[in-house]
């Protein structure tokens, strides 16, 4: 099997815990935290570690940049998430939220049932697809809050969402920590 066929991976220490970066011809295909819900779990077949792929340098430089306090744009990396149609859709949304806004899950409901053409669409289905984003961080689904902004949802953990939307300055006035929620 050919080198650009193969899945790798490679690691990267984040201020908030080690993450694994995979990737698979060349494009970006995972970014998790480690002990992250649905770590991997995107991929078809259990990644090579390999450091050598040109774009790990990619991707690590754009974290070292965010996570430096600047704000690299997502379109400069080449990311390719496995998913269906409709999770594509929901993480090209998630691209869309500017850095340090919040958006609830209604919020990219109303967005999807637009884009599909169909009068409503459930926010706890786009929730799931929100939750299996397999590249955090850079597909910032951190940026998505519950309805009247209930911080829940967040794979990575509560404690990191919190972290990336208050380093991005986001407005934490009124987001609040539940007392039961899948993020805890």
């Amino acid at each position: 099997m050919s080198k650009v066929n193969k899945y790798y991976q490679t690691t990267y220490q984040s201020p908030i815990g080690m993450m694994t970066i995979a990737c698979h011809g060349g494009k970006i295909c995972g970014l998790w935290f480690e002990n992250q819900k649905y770590y991997l779990g995107s991929l078809p077949e259990q990644p090579v570690q390999d450091d050598s792929p040109e774009v790990f340098a990619q991707v690590k430089n754009w974290l070292d940049r965010y996570f430096s306090g600047k704000k690299p744009e997502i379109t400069e990396l080449p990311l390719a998430p496995t998913g269906t149609e409709f999770r594509r859709m929901v993480w090209d949304i998630l691209c869309e939220i500017p850095y340090g806004r919040v958006i609830t899950y209604g919020e990219i409901a109303k967005e999807v049932a637009g884009r599909m053409n169909i009068k409503s669409m459930s926010a706890q289905a786009v929730g799931g697809a929100v939750g299996h984003n397999p590249i955090s961080v850079i597909i910032p689904c951190h940026r998505v809050v519950g309805a009247k902004g209930s911080l829940t949802g967040f794979a990575g953990g509560i404690d990191r969402k919190i972290y990336l939307l208050r380093h991005e300055g986001a407005d934490m006035s009124y987001l609040f920590v539940p007392k039961n929620g899948t993020a805890l």
